[in-house]
């Protein structure tokens, strides 16, 4: 049984920082990412990070202020986001799956989910 636990969400102002973690458990997990989903909207792709930290992808709207890393030691991934945005709000969903590599930008392309931590950014 895969469980991805997700924390570090919260409210912020726009233009401040939070950074989010995703503890996977259950087995090692390769690659991995985080999804967001506003109200109303379709879940989207935001960010990812290959099984060795030497693949990473953005979504071109948090190029340049999020951060993606992990740690394999502790099987947690990291998604730093900095200069904020009221349209930052939104569910944050950990991702994760079995392949070395970023298996693609779709839900579907990966296999295990987290709960969802809500990221509200105040203007």
């Amino acid at each position: 049984q895969v469980q991805l636990v997700e924390s570090g969400g919260g409210l912020v102002q726009a233009g401040g920082s939070l950074r989010l973690s995703c503890a996977a458990s259950g087995r090692t997990m390769y690659a991995m990412g985080w999804f967001r989903q506003a109200p109303g909207k379709e879940r989207e792709f935001v960010a990812a990070i290959s099984w060795s930290s030497d693949s990473t992808q953005f979504a071109d709207s948090v190029k340049g202020r999020f951060t993606i890393s992990r740690d394999n030691a502790k099987n947690t991934v990291y998604l730093q986001m900095s200069s904020l945005k009221s349209e930052d709000t939104a569910v944050y969903y950990c991702a994760a799956d079995h392949t070395r590599f970023v298996p693609g930008t779709r839900p579907r392309d990966w296999d295990y989910w987290g709960q969802g931590t809500q990221v509200t950014v105040s203007s």
